[in-house]
């Protein structure tokens, strides 16, 4: 079979319209083909509420849902930390704002009762308080000069070296000591005689006596947070060796929570026979003979964070005081939201058990001896202790809190 060539009058199809007609099926199926791929608008598709109702949910709505859940989820839980960050940050300043009111109220009791004050405190004042990591004052007696020399010349930096660790570090450290029954006696003197040679004592409106510990420790700390702004206040004795840089580490790893009390923690009898070491008067109040005290730190060394020196010196004339100041201290704390830390870095006993820990990585920051609730014979023997479970000088300068 063969095709034809047709002519102008033949029946078949010229070439000019079979041109025509591929172009015009050429163009009808490029129209149809972009209608049918053109990919829907992002708001077809983001409109699940539409679809549901129509009975059609889209997989890809789906898909989109959950990952805007997912979205919002994440969102929570950030927004959860932060208003946990907020939380802190407010009680912080609260505490802070509490700690100007009562350094305020001792400002003016002190000019009310006509009693000194510190140039330190004046110059806080004018110059605007700065912040410190903590405050150490070591408790002391009149008769005490050579437990005093001994720490001087072991743990306590001395001079220029003292003043660089309050500017760079934050640590302030004192000896803490109030007045004779007879203010301006020959012991006061003494006692301004060696302050004026070394500048590291810390005075307090208290009369000194064994008895009366636990008014001294209550003062202590009033009057401390009323003359630095810092996050802990420490007590320690002065027959007791400390590692400075150890000890702010401990600390400095506390000091975002508001309310901590750090120390040994312990519960011992309450002695009821009269003439024994550490006996209780008012031991009827803790009930049948025989029982324990409440958990508190030992007296050699605790910290207690600002806000808790605050509240004692908010508080301090009503604050009860028991014959024993650890146990006065923890007594304060009853009823209040405290958080009670035991670390056994702060009491450990003097060498070997120093030492062994030292040469182990685990340095302690006090040492003493139990049996003697101190270094037993500590002018003489600190210097061992010293120098066998010292962190070393170069810790406390390389140190950051």
């Amino acid at each position: 079979m063969s095709w034809r060539r047709g002519g102008a009058g033949d029946g078949g199809v010229s070439r000019r319209w079979t041109v025509l007609l591929c172009v015009g099926s050429f163009c009808l199926g490029l129209l149809f083909t972009n209608r049918m791929w053109t990919l829907p608008e992002a708001s077809e598709i983001a409109r699940p509420n539409a679809n549901v109702e129509e009975g059609n949910v889209p997989v890809a709505a789906e898909c989109g849902s959950k990952k805007v859940q997912e979205k919002q989820d994440y969102r929570d839980i950030l927004q959860v930390q932060d208003s946990h960050h907020d939380v802190q940050t407010l009680d912080k300043t609260i505490t802070s704002l509490e700690t100007e009111l009562s350094a305020a109220r001792s400002l003016q009791e002190s000019l009310l009762s006509g009693s000194p004050v510190a140039e330190e405190f004046k110059v806080s004042e004018s110059i605007g308080r700065r912040k410190y990591l903590m405050v150490i004052g070591i408790n002391t007696a009149f008769s005490s000069r050579k437990r005093r020399d001994s720490i001087r010349y072991t743990w306590m930096p001395q001079g220029e070296k003292r003043k660089k660790l309050e500017e760079e570090k934050g640590i302030i450290i004192r000896f803490v000591i109030g007045h004779s029954a007879i203010s301006g006696g020959i012991v006061d003197r003494a006692i301004e005689a060696e302050d004026r040679k070394h500048g590291d004592f810390m005075r307090i409106d208290h009369v000194e006596g064994y008895l009366a510990l636990s008014g001294k420790t209550k003062t202590y700390f009033a009057t401390a947070v009323s003359l630095w702004d810092a996050d802990f206040y420490v007590k320690v004795d002065d027959d007791v060796h400390v590692n400075i840089a150890t000890l702010g580490q401990i600390l400095s790893k506390q000091a975002l929570k508001p309310r901590v009390y750090i120390g040994c923690m312990k519960s011992g009898p309450v002695l009821s026979e009269k003439g024994v070491r550490y006996y209780e008067p008012e031991h009827w109040k803790f009930g049948e003979s025989g029982n324990k005290y409440f958990r508190h730190a030992t007296g050699q060394l605790y910290a207690i964070s600002k806000d808790l020196a605050t509240y004692i010196s908010i508080n301090k004339h009503i604050l009860h005081k028991y014959i024993n100041e650890d146990v006065s201290l923890g007594s304060w704390f009853i009823g209040l939201d405290v958080e009670h830390i035991d670390d056994r870095r702060l009491c450990c006993g003097t060498p070997p058990d120093c030492e062994w820990k030292a040469q182990a990585g685990n340095i302690c920051a006090a040492s003493f001896d139990w049996r003697c609730s101190g270094i037993c014979n500590s002018e003489g023997r600190i210097w061992e202790v010293h120098n066998k479970c010292a962190e070393g000088e170069k810790a406390l300068w390389n140190a950051t809190f």
